[in-house]
């Protein structure tokens, strides 16, 4: 299993001396987020500042963009950092796609898959020269002049990563991906019953094997030491946040807590100043327990290893234990 962790966000200048001391702990890669900060800005920093730790996206929308656009800006990461990139996709939902970005939003599933297929396309053309043909239902590239051509990267294009929280999306990811993203709100119980299964019938619609893909999860992990009390309230208050969004209910529909996550769902919606806290403090220890894994800081590696080998091929830890041993 690899071992990751987020860069910091919103901080530029804190890139280069975290990213130096993640290579000095033994990480393999490194991950940013896209929402108030744009997701490859810190990536090359990171690239110009370590030799071997991965470089993922956890996530670059990618209905904000067309494929050409974000084709254009990882090919040129993956260039600059000899081949490191994970380019990490998720779809975003409706009204940020349509009401923040104006962009056009339909079949989210479909959409991605073609996404991914266009990306490829165009990375192809490329890198071999050949002229460049893409026509589908919701994107079109037929035109590839010399000028706009940047030419072959030596190490290929990125890997391409999908994130799903739903069955179809993970099943897209299957098909056409070469990683999956998992959402953090994920249990054992549900990788199992839920996620895995819908991989699996993806990789055989895309006559591929679980050996073809990475699966790649930023679980809950909290320290046993002197934040103890501070972190385990902290992913109390995340899981809570998360409970209360009705995509999120299966997973606890699953474990026979859809009454919590109904309840917090109504809490979430009310005008009490102290509803997030009260949200937090509803999360029983048993649902924290399914969710989180404890142990001493220099065990969290082997304790990560015990609750998720044979699931996962990647493990995103928080910037907070980049040193965990």
């Amino acid at each position: 299993m690899r071992f990751d962790t987020l860069l910091p966000i919103g901080t530029l200048e804190a890139v280069p001396d975290f990213v130096r001391r993640a290579e000095d702990h033994g990480i393999d890669g490194v991950w940013t987020a896209e929402a108030a900060h744009d997701a490859f800005l810190p990536l090359t920093l990171a690239a110009e500042h370590s030799t071997s730790l991965s470089l993922g996206t956890s996530i670059a929308v990618a209905f904000a963009r067309t494929p050409m656009t974000l084709a254009v800006v990882a090919n040129d990461l993956q260039l600059y950092s000899g081949g490191r990139v994970l380019l990490g996709l998720g779809s975003q939902i409706r009204p940020h796609i349509e009401k923040r970005y104006s962009m056009p939003w339909s079949r989210p599933a479909a959409r991605m898959a073609e996404f991914v297929r266009a990306l490829r396309a165009i990375w192809h053309t490329w890198q071999t020269g050949e002229p460049l043909h893409f026509e589908g239902e919701f994107y079109r590239h037929t035109l590839m002049t010399p000028m706009f051509d940047p030419g072959p990267v030596p190490q290929g294009p990125p890997p391409v990563y999908v994130a799903g929280v739903g069955e179809r999306m993970t099943e897209v990811a299957g098909e056409v991906g070469d990683g999956f993203l998992v959402h953090p709100f994920t249990t054992v119980r549900y990788l199992q019953e839920r996620i895995l299964p819908a991989l699996e019938r993806g990789l055989a619609r895309g006559g591929r094997s679980r050996a073809d893909i990475a699966v790649s999860f930023p679980g809950f992990v909290v320290a046993d030491d002197a934040s103890y009390d501070k972190q385990i309230r902290a992913a109390r208050n995340q899981l809570a946040f998360y409970g209360s969004t009705p995509a999120y209910h299966p997973v606890l529909e699953l474990h026979g807590w859809l009454d919590l996550g109904l309840e917090l769902n109504a809490l979430s919606k009310t005008d009490a100043q102290d509803k997030w806290q009260r949200m937090g403090e509803l999360v029983p220890d048993e649902l924290v327990q399914e969710f989180v894994v404890v142990a001493p800081r220099d065990g969290i590696r082997a304790a990560v290893v015990e609750r998720y080998a044979g699931l996962v091929d990647r493990f995103t830890l928080s910037g907070q234990l980049v040193d965990a041993g």
